[in-house]
């Protein structure tokens, strides 16, 4: 599958973007583990253009994570344009336009999934954006705004024509957030679409290596995207990669290998911001690992693993967690 001129190899499996987790930290880590393409965490083409350190800071690209993303959000064409144009002189390999988030903070506001609400000007962004840069320009969607209105297999094909060059479709509508389960049937209605001759990469209840190649062997995608199933194990890539050669995990990491990338983690997040902030932005990888799953009487000791203010405190907590798993 190729983006552009962004060779990704047969098959590849991708890191969704997702905010306050796919920082650059994150997003090596899940490429030595082998992600084959990872994301940016969105950033706000406003906050953007008006220089908010927080958000520039997200532009940050580490050469060893590469092929990498950024991706964007707003609900006017101007500052789009703008942001896109930020963007691509930081040095991504691509420009991915976010339509796709369904928290109210942005759809409510018209951007993010909030655009399948308004079609044309979806398509006026996208265009624009097309025009304004030189990389290649690729868009992440849902199917439709409710389950009234699942346009995918229609808009995939307008999108196309604004020139971008690859779709990333969830299998949810906004409506539905991420409750119920992905349609990769719609998914794959989309792919079976003859006009449609850009990549399309599915998204959407991946949760384990299984998934993954029933997605490819069904549903018929291009590739595959990662989201909330690689928060607290970005080992999953390693165990996707190794199924779908295999047909088995032959090679898993020990739960020493687990420990020592959630450590990494915790140290490159807290270099990264300050030790207050950094264990904060950690926590939530932390609470969905499965890691500390099947733990007896974990409670007590989970709750205090995620209140842990400081770093020796939170290292000596995640030391006796490790002790008691090798000790069984």
């Amino acid at each position: 599958m190729k983006i552009g001129n962004i060779e990704l190899g047969e098959r590849p499996v991708m890191l969704a973007p997702m905010e306050d987790v796919t920082d650059a930290s994150f997003r090596l880590i899940c490429r030595e583990q082998g992600a084959d393409m990872v994301y940016t965490e969105f950033v706000s083409a406003d906050a953007l253009i008006r220089n908010i350190a927080s958000t520039t800071r997200k532009l940050s690209i580490n050469d060893n994570e590469r092929p990498a993303a950024i991706q964007i959000y707003g609900r006017e064409v101007a500052p789009m344009v703008e942001a896109a144009r930020i963007a691509e002189a930081a040095g991504p390999d691509l420009i991915d336009i976010n339509f796709g988030c369904p928290v109210k903070k942005v759809a409510g506001k018209g951007a993010g999934a909030g655009m399948l609400r308004d079609i044309p000007r979806m398509l006026e962004i996208t265009r624009e954006v097309v025009k304004a840069v030189k990389l290649p320009v690729t868009v992440k969607t849902r199917l439709g705004w409710d389950h009234e209105s699942k346009i995918i297999v229609e808009l995939a094909e307008q999108l196309q024509d604004c020139g971008i060059q690859a779709l990333t479709v969830h299998g949810r509508t906004r409506s539905q957030m991420y409750t119920g389960s992905a349609d990769w049937e719609m998914i794959a209605r989309v792919k079976d679409n003859p006009r449609l001759t850009i990549p399309l990469i599915g998204n959407g209840d991946i949760t384990t290596p299984q998934a993954v190649v029933e997605a490819f062997n069904r549903y018929g995608v291009d590739g595959v995207m990662v989201g909330r199933a690689s928060i607290g194990q970005p080992w999953i890539f390693n165990e996707m990669k190794q199924y779908m050669q295999n047909g088995e995990i032959v090679n898993p990491l020990s739960v020493a290998e687990k420990f020592k990338l959630l450590k990494r983690q915790i140290h490159e997040s807290i270099d990264r911001i300050d030790e207050y902030r950094g264990i904060l932005h950690i926590r939530r990888h932390l609470a969905a690992s499965p890691l500390f799953k099947g733990i007896p009487n974990f409670r007590d000791t989970r709750i205090a693993m995620l209140q842990a203010p400081t770093l020796p405190e939170l290292e000596a907590i995640l030391a006796h967690i490790e002790n008691d798993i090798l000790s069984q």
